[in-house]
């Protein structure tokens, strides 16, 4: 792996961003096409995920060149939004559970297969980030938790074509917003330490 890069300008980590923020977008589209026509609450949680994802990214990069305290408002804003993330996935887990549903555990890996993939590699332009403030480290986060997430759908996916049910799906569907109700926090626990340290500064 290559060594992080030194005192990046804010032009080279608007460039970074911008990739990411590509890079979600695409990935969120996939995650809708396949979820609607493979039946899947996981691949629909993630393509929610990944769209709110996509906005994070843009709010770090218009925070990018902000001061210290509107980043820590819009990490705050990323944080709030993981865990609103998190209570949609929740009632449509619920909803399907319910109505019941038909996964394609086929589409569910491979579609897994490409996110992780992508997810990967903006894991990897994010950790050659150095300096990174409260937002960008948000970024971080988010791009870590959709990684795991893929996973999960992978397992799930080879669990619903073994077993013939949906069950697994909905239960990566709650994983899912189990790993965005901790991402926010963890977003929200890092924007109130930096507020912290500005007021002891």
């Amino acid at each position: 792996m290559s060594e992080a890069i030194p005192d990046l300008s804010d032009k080279s980590k608007r460039r970074v961003l911008w990739i990411v923020l590509a890079l979600n977008v695409a990935i969120a589209a996939g995650f809708f096409a396949t979820g609607i026509l493979g039946d899947s609450s996981a691949l629909i949680a993630n393509g929610l995920d990944n769209s709110s994802d996509a906005l994070v990214y843009a709010i770090s990069l218009l925070a990018l060149s902000r001061p210290p305290t509107w980043k820590r408002g819009a990490a705050r804003l990323s944080g709030v939004m993981l865990l609103v993330f998190a209570v949609g996935v929740l009632l449509d887990v619920g909803r399907r559970y319910l109505s019941g549903s038909e996964p394609i555990g086929t589409a569910m890996m491979i579609m897994a297969i490409i996110a992780a993939a992508v997810n990967l590699q903006s894991l990897f332009l994010l950790k050659r980030l150095r300096g990174k403030d409260v937002n960008l480290r948000a970024a971080e986060t988010f791009s870590f938790n959709d990684f795991i997430s893929n996973g999960g759908i992978l397992v799930g996916g080879g669990l619903v074509l073994w077993t013939g049910q949906n069950w697994p799906d909905l239960i990566v569907g709650i994983g899912v917003a189990g790993i965005a109700i901790y991402g926010g926090i963890d977003i929200l626990r890092d924007a109130h330490c930096e507020s912290e340290k500005a007021k002891e500064s």
